[in-house]
């Protein structure tokens, strides 16, 4: 059967995309809007000694703060969009200057992460969330990619401010047909430029055809008073130009008193839409190792022509981050958001080693009540809950036992299952209840198995505290809604694929408060241990869990990719007052690892002080450990 023209798709595919608009746009209006989570306000500060920096990192929801999200961009910007009063975020409808996107468009590739530790490099998969959003992206080739596309370059427009402008990357693949969208979306009157970014020094070994030595970046207005700058870049010679003056209205050439043109040198030229600017190289000082990062001359270019000091610049497709490192050195406003977490990674550190502004670190808040809700597979969370049971080997009690559908028990044992919801943030009074229903329910019952999606931010504190060797906890796979949409319930049971994990956790040692002064203490922090979630849960194949398992058993902190440190934790904003990652060898000369413990020099407090330690291990994995001293 021949298979169908993209031609012939086009018009499905902005039908389709409009039909998801409307959803999208009743859904904002409603009180279930999507919100953002603030999981981090970051100070940059990675002073070995601790010292503040003499920033007090006081959160004042009034302020702009820069802002780099984790999360699916389709789900970020509906939450732009709808913007949360309560948490004294705006709206930020109409308030975008300047978007710049390149989404990728490679469906070969496999976006793996390379790390390097002490025992030896190895090669991390993408996150669940990340492989069902590629694959969701890559399903019908072009045709699914342009599909993902269309709403969200519609958010995109409702973003931008009326003199906004949005900047879309492109290679051969999809151009044209991206183009079509744009036309179809701003309007053909909004095009602005076609801008060809040459980089002249791109290796190729075409046999057919003519080296491909550039890409396009479309342009497109909200209106046509848009921003523009013009700006002059260097000829790289200095040249000889006739003199011109306005006479009457009319450019004449200029001359002198004896009638003799008038001639001046110039070194510079009005920059046109070619951009001869060379791909990045790993010898840069700018290289993140990121396989689609970007020349950040590139970057500031755009950004100096389309947009004015103190602009918002947004980034959807963030990546290595070069969007908002350099509308940082240009002194605009910057929002970045990627769906990768390696990502979002390098992004922070990248953002640290440049001494930027505070900025706030976010994710979709209740990602999983957000895909549960989306589904609508599942009509009650009970439903969703008997799934989970059945998956996890458990039987489910009947429904006049257990109303709310989410108990259930492992056969020939006296092991009772409880599932959470994936609207609730399983945490204290979560396992409490767990522990009565063990001693309660049906005559008791020898231990009980915990399954939640979401955990509270205490989570690692709370199990070691309640210190229960009869309660368990485990972790629904993230990937599970998406593959329940893709595979049947019992085809998953049958396949005996789905893996339930154990949580990940640190511990430190106990902080040691030491008075200086009338003003200033010290606080000495120090990691004692990290417990890595089950190995069968993470993203590697085979060869490299093993390394993983050696490393996790010789030294589990040598897996910790990024701390930070809270030293006035109020209890509801984190904010990171001090940070150590691998590759910073300004704290220490080893680049594969963090250091341990540090001194902070902060200032005296009366009475105790809550002081709160944030961890990040080289897979994305966030664990907290709050301390009273």
């Amino acid at each position: 059967m021949p298979q169908t023209s993209l031609i012939e798709e086009l018009p499905k595919i902005v039908a389709e995309g409009k039909k998801e608009v409307e959803r999208i746009m009743e859904r904002l209006q409603s009180p279930n809007r999507i919100r953002l989570q603030t999981n981090e306000l970051v100070i940059p500060s990675k002073d070995m000694r601790g010292f503040l920096s003499g920033q007090t990192g006081v959160y004042n929801p009034q302020d702009w703060y820069n802002r780099l999200i984790y999360g699916d961009n389709l789900l970020v910007m509906q939450a732009l969009l709808a913007g949360d009063e309560e948490s004294g975020l705006p709206s930020l409808r109409g308030k975008i200057d300047l978007i710049y996107i390149d989404p990728p468009f490679d469906s070969k590739a496999d976006y793996r992460t390379k790390i390097t530790l002490p025992g030896g490099d190895i090669e991390q998969k993408p996150s669940v969330i990340e492989q069902f959003a590629y694959s969701d992206t890559w399903k019908e080739g072009t045709v699914s990619y342009l599909k993902m596309l269309y709403p969200r370059l519609v958010l995109m427009k409702e973003l931008l401010s009326d003199r906004g402008v949005i900047c879309v990357h492109v290679d051969w693949h999809v151009g044209h047909y991206v183009k079509i969208l744009l036309d179809e979306i701003f309007g053909k009157d909004k095009f602005v430029n076609e801008i060809v970014w040459y980089y002249y020094n791109k290796y190729s070994n075409a046999k057919k055809c003519l080296p491909r030595a550039h890409d396009n970046i479309l342009v497109y207005s909200k209106n046509n008073d848009h921003i523009y700058n013009e700006i002059r870049i260097d000829r790289g010679e200095t040249v000889k130009q006739l003199v011109r003056v306005n006479v009457n209205g009319v450019l004449q050439n200029a001359r002198d008193e004896n009638g003799n043109l008038l001639y001046r040198e110039v070194n510079d030229k009005k920059a046109d839409d070619v951009f001869i600017i060379p791909q990045l190289q790993p010898a840069s000082s700018e290289w993140m190792n990121y396989k689609t990062q970007k020349h950040h001359d590139l970057l500031e270019r755009i950004i100096k022509i389309f947009s004015n000091e103190d602009s918002i610049v947004a980034d959807f497709f963030a990546g290595s981050g070069t969007t908002g490192a350099v509308a940082e050195r240009l002194g605009r406003r910057w929002i970045m958001c990627d769906i990768g977490k390696p990502a979002c990674m390098i992004m922070r550190k990248r953002l640290i080693d440049q001494n930027a502004k505070p900025f706030l670190y976010q994710s979709v808040g209740d990602y999983q009540k957000e895909v549960f809700a989306s589904s609508k597979m599942f009509k009650r969370v009970g439903d969703l809950s008997q799934v989970v049971l059945g998956l996890y080997g458990a039987l489910p009690f009947k429904p006049e036992q257990n109303p709310s559908r989410n108990l259930g028990y492992i056969k020939n044992t006296r092991t009772l299952v409880y599932v959470d919801s994936p609207s609730k943030l399983t945490g204290y009074n979560t396992l409490k209840k767990a522990q009565e229903l063990r001693e309660t329910f049906l005559g008791g019952w020898d231990k009980v198995i915990v399954l939640g999606w979401n955990f509270t931010i205490d989570i690692g504190k709370v199990i070691n505290e309640l210190n229960d060797s009869r309660l368990e906890v485990q972790v629904i796979p993230a990937d599970l809604l998406d593959r329940l949409k893709k595979t049947s319930y019992e085809k998953l049971v049958k396949e005996n694929k789905i893996r339930f994990s154990s949580l990940q956790y640190l511990t430190i040692k106990p902080i040691q408060r030491i008075e200086l002064d009338a003003e200033t203490e010290l606080l000495n922090v120090e990691l004692d241990n990290y417990i890595l979630l089950s190995p069968d849960a993470l993203p590697l194949d085979d060869e490299y869990k093993e390394k993983v398992q050696e490393i996790m058993a010789k030294d589990p902190l040598a897996l910790i990719e990024y701390w930070s440190i809270d030293p006035d934790y109020d209890g509801e904003m984190f904010v990171s007052k001090w940070q150590d990652y691998r590759e910073n060898t300004d704290n220490d000369s080893d680049p594969y690892k963090v250091v341990t413990k540090v001194q902070l020099k902060v200032p005296k407090k009366e009475g105790k002080r809550k002081v709160c330690v944030k961890a990040v291990d080289i897979f994305g994995f966030e664990s907290v450990v709050i301390e009273e001293v």
